[in-house]
């Protein structure tokens, strides 16, 4: 019984290790490479030291042939053609040896750009499996979002998404009679973080053109939201990595797969990026807008994959 756990043991441990090495292969691979390029350029170089010694030799057995050829008393037993043959031999045998100094080099040369190559290919691979998957997630996505369309209207789905709920709030107004009074309202708010999507970032004092001025900031934000529109129109595409770039917010993995899309016959999506900053059913972008608050919550309208949508 103690065996056979142990051979369990052992084996899961080599099938943990077996599938790390899998994960990490790409990593693997390309420091292999880099490290084969390197050390089979340094054996390059140490091979190039020994030429001159091959070369020497060479031009020692041309130069006997030559003077052999020269010798009018060996003209009958060493004809012409003897020494075109032996003068080929020289530069066959002269080839083979500095091929065999430098295959070492050229072999480990080769196998390094190769296991480079490799690496580029897992990733590539790999970059098409998970665009594959986000197709079919986004796709899924969009089809329940028009199904919900179809049969509830599209208020009711945008408060689905963004659990948009009733507040009721107490705000001063001026009567006719000059005076202040308290009156009751009732507005749509999405609070939640919940609701928003996995590319949502916070626009705050990490951000390149923040400032401790909320109107600075708003304008800030419109010019970069205009500025990511300019852009989407002149290339056609962009990525929302592009626009963190622009906004100074780290970059993720999603980022460089999804974003905008513009085709003004075809649109795909709505054909224009939004930071979300005019979203009036968010209570605190009000209140950004309206100058109380200096930090924003941006959402991102993306596309989706542009990779699949181009």
């Amino acid at each position: 019984m103690k065996k056979a756990e142990l051979m369990t043991t052992v084996s899961s441990s080599f099938n943990k290790m077996g599938f790390k090495l899998k994960k990490h292969s790409p990593e693997i691979l390309v420091v292999a490479g880099v490290v084969g390029t390197v050390v089979s350029a340094v054996m390059a170089c140490k091979a190039t030291t020994k030429v001159s010694d091959i070369l020497e030799k060479t031009k020692e057995d041309i130069n006997s042939i030559h003077n052999c050829a020269a010798n009018e008393s060996l003209a009958e037993e060493y004809t012409p053609e003897d020494v075109k043959k032996d003068l080929a031999i020289v530069y066959v045998q002269t080839g083979v040896k500095i091929a065999k100094l430098y295959a070492p080099a050229i072999a480990l040369g080769a196998l390094s750009l190769g296991s480079i190559l490799a690496s580029n290919n897992i990733l590539r691979q790999r970059n098409v499996a998970l665009a594959a998957a986000y197709a079919t997630v986004d796709k899924g996505f969009k089809e329940y979002r028009n199904r919900v369309v179809e049969r509830f209207g599209e208020e009711v789905e945008r408060e689905l998404r963004h659990n948009i709920k009733a507040k009721k709030i107490e705000k001063i107004v001026v009567g006719e009679d000059g005076k202040e009074k308290k009156v009751k309202e009732t507005i749509q708010v999405a609070e939640d973080p919940n609701t928003y999507s996995d590319y949502a970032r916070f626009f705050d004092d990490g951000c390149t053109g923040w400032e401790k001025d909320s109107e600075y900031n708003l304008m800030f934000l419109r010019a970069q939201q205009q500025y990511a529109n300019d852009k989407l129109r002149a290339t056609g595409r962009l990525f929302l990595n592009e626009v963190y770039d622009m906004l100074g917010v780290p970059r993720t993995k999603a980022g460089q797969v999804v974003g905008w899309v513009y085709d003004a016959e075809n649109p795909i999506g709505d054909n224009y990026v939004d930071f979300g900053i005019y979203d009036v059913h968010r209570e605190t972008v009000r209140n950004f807008v309206n100058g109380y608050e200096r930090t924003i919550l941006l959402d991102f309208n993306v596309d989706g994959n542009i990779w699949d949508l181009m």
